[in-house]
This record gives structure tokens, C-alpha cells and sequence, in this order.
């Protein structure tokens, strides 16, 4: 039961940034740091051994060296460096490819959707969709880094775990 609350911060987190991003194009550091800070927690209550635990520890802090390096060429937004490297320390090894994969088909999907309305010339009243839907604003790319994590969160031997007892 304990795993499966810490377990749902994972995805509560994760939605609460998309919807952010897609507001404001900008991600609160809270976010990452609870994601971060919620792993320990629920990998001790889902009985990750130390070496597991350590294992995801280095997939994220490699994730947080890569997508840095990703920031510095100005590639990503600081903000999405900071979710990815959060997700991935939740993915670890297990998960990690499936976690790419399915953010990068997120994302390019999402940039389809962002090109077709902005050459259909769609307009809004709303401010955080006129900033949308604008050619000269870049895409809210926390939806599609939820939308891979969530996707690929069975094959995290921690999310699997929590969310077993929900059965999927």
C-alpha cells in the first residue's frame, strides 16, 4: 500500500508539469525535485536492493549529464533537462529505452500537432494558447515527457512494482 502511494507521485507529478508547460512554457524546479526526492522513498517501500537503487541513481545523474549538455547547445529548455533526468532516475536501465522511444514519438507528435495549427493560422482568445499556437514559441515539451514516462512506467522495476496492486 505504501509502495502504491509513492508510487502515484510519479504520474501526479508528471501531469502537473505537462499542464504547466503547456500553460506557461515553463516547468517549476519543484517538480524535479520531488520527483527526485519521492524516488528513494518509493524504491525502499518496493524493495529495490542497493545495488538497483544505485543503478538508477547512475542512469539519472547520466541523463542529468546528457541533457545538461543538451541545455548548454540550447536543444532543451532547463526545465525539461530537469524532468527528464527526474523520469529517468525512476526508469533506471530497465525502462530508460522505452522511456526515449516513446518521448521522442510523444514529442515529434506533438511538434505535428503544434505545425498543423499554426499553418492553419488557428487563433484564440486565451493568452497561454495565443502563446501556443504562435510560429514564433517553441513546443511545451513536459507533455510529451509525461506521455513517454507514463508510457513506459511498467517497465520500471519500481513502477511495475506500485502499480501492480492497481493491476496493470
Amino acid at each position: 500500500m505504501i509502495a502504491t502511494l509513492f508510487c502515484l507521485i510519479f504520474p501526479g507529478l508528471l501531469i502537473y508539469a505537462a499542464w504547466h508547460d503547456l500553460r506557461t512554457m515553463t516547468i517549476p524546479n519543484w517538480v524535479s525535485i520531488a520527483l527526485a526526492v519521492a524516488f528513494v522513498p518509493a524504491a525502499v517501500a518496493t524493495s529495490q536492493t542497493v545495488p538497483q537503487i544505485g543503478m538508477h541513481l547512475a542512469v539519472g545523474a547520466a541523463t542529468l549529464l546528457i541533457c545538461a549538455a543538451l541545455f548548454y547547445l540550447n536543444i532543451f529548455g532547463g526545465g525539461d533537462a530537469k524532468v527528464i533526468s527526474a523520469a529517468s532516475l525512476w526508469m533506471g536501465l530497465a525502462g530508460a529505452n522505452r522511456f526515449v522511444f516513446c518521448m521522442a514519438i510523444a514529442g515529434g507528435l506533438l511538434a505535428l500537432v503544434l505545425i498543423v495549427l499554426r499553418r492553419m493560422k488557428v487563433s484564440s482568445d486565451k493568452a497561454w494558447a495565443k502563446r501556443l499556437l504562435s510560429p514564433e514559441e517553441g513546443a511545451p515539451y513536459a507533455v510529451a515527457i509525461a506521455i513517454g514516462a507514463l508510457l513506459a512506467a511498467p517497465a520500471s522495476p519500481v513502477l511495475a512494482h506500485g502499480l501492480s496492486s492497481f493491476g496493470v
